[in-house]
């Protein structure tokens, strides 16, 4: 056989079984606004309801088809802005695990979500993470973690660049000095978290944030105090909180409600205390207590038994909580 001849049939061969690739279509930016269409409902599920875990599951069904889309051609921006809702849906899955107590399972998608937002260059995302994470190791007891966490989230470019992210970093110090014992530190951080607050400008920023505003402050505000063995102060905050928390935050208006029982009770009105308490269930609308829910109260329950073991209305809580319990 001749060269030519040889070189002309094999080029024919090989064109014949190489399978002919269909080249996927680019990804653009209203690739990434439709993946991120999504994300409103399950913020404002969480909201209404707290962390369940048909949300966590939604938020990492999300999370793939977004990394799905990252198997296409995309250009930089768009890669970066893919990366930064990955993070979104994996913490939107790590929060509902932290409110549901799954602690362990929160810690691994936090630190998936870790990865995907250093991956999108994006502040304000960063600064959720560390948010995240300093509530997470909050709620492991992990006082040295949750420290270093906050500490991250202040120095986050995020929190240097917008006095609301400092806000936030702040509060977060705050409540990460009071859970050591540091009652000074505390107070110190609380005061700075509400001046960055009243030095933010109105600017539009990621729909996440819409929970933190003067009422969450506040609530958090009541928790710090709580825990620094201010009750009177903390029961203010707490009240200011509920005067402010839009009617859809259903689940903050619950657990601001448990600070204030928690309050009330430390300053002595076990009745008073348990009255404010009962309105937790009324205010969830029979859906289930998320898991932090449930530990607060399993605190107030503790705690009113200490101090007024005998008395009717601590029976008739008991009563009422054992039917929530069980209906939940």
């Amino acid at each position: 056989m001749r060269r030519r001849d040889f070189i002309a049939s094999t080029t024919g061969t090989a064109a014949a079984v190489v399978p002919v690739v269909k080249q996927r279509r680019s990804v653009g930016m209203s690739d990434v606004a439709r993946a991120s269409a999504g994300m409103n409902q399950l913020v404002e599920a969480d909201d209404r309801q707290g962390g369940h875990a048909s949300l966590a599951t939604a938020a990492l069904e999300a999370r793939a088809k977004v990394l799905e889309l990252q198997q296409r051609n995309a250009s930089e921006l768009v890669r970066r802005a893919l990366y930064a809702l990955a993070a979104e849906f994996t913490t939107v899955a790590a929060w509902s695990c932290i409110d549901l107590r799954d602690l362990d399972k929160a810690r691994t998608y936090l630190h998936e979500s870790s990865t995907f937002a250093g991956l999108s260059q994006d502040p304000p995302t960063a600064m959720r993470v560390w948010v995240n994470m300093a509530m997470l190791a909050y709620q492991r007891k992990n006082w040295p973690e949750q420290l270093a966490a906050a500490q991250a989230a202040n120095a986050s470019p995020a929190a240097r660049r917008d006095p609301f992210f400092g806000s936030m970093g702040r509060v977060r110090l705050a409540l990460a000095h009071s859970s050591l014992g540091d009652l000074r530190a505390a107070r110190r951080s609380l005061g700075a978290a509400q001046e960055n607050y009243r030095k933010a400008a109105e600017d539009e920023r990621p729909r996440w944030t819409a929970f933190y505003g003067p009422a969450e402050l506040n609530h958090l505000a009541a928790i710090i105090l709580n825990h620094n063995g201010e009750p009177a102060e903390a029961e203010a905050m707490a009240h200011r909180s509920l005067a402010k928390i839009p009617a859809e935050f259903q689940r903050n208006r619950a657990l601001a409600t448990c600070q204030l029982a928690l309050a009330q009770l430390r300053q002595g009105e076990p009745e008073q205390a348990t009255a404010t308490a009962g309105t937790v269930f009324t205010i969830m609308e029979g859906a289930p207590l998320p898991g932090r829910m449930r530990t607060l109260i399993g605190d107030f329950h503790r705690d009113l038994f200490r101090l007024a073991p005998s008395t009717t209305y601590a029976r008739d809580w008991a009563d009422r909580m054992r039917d929530e319990w069980s209906r939940t």
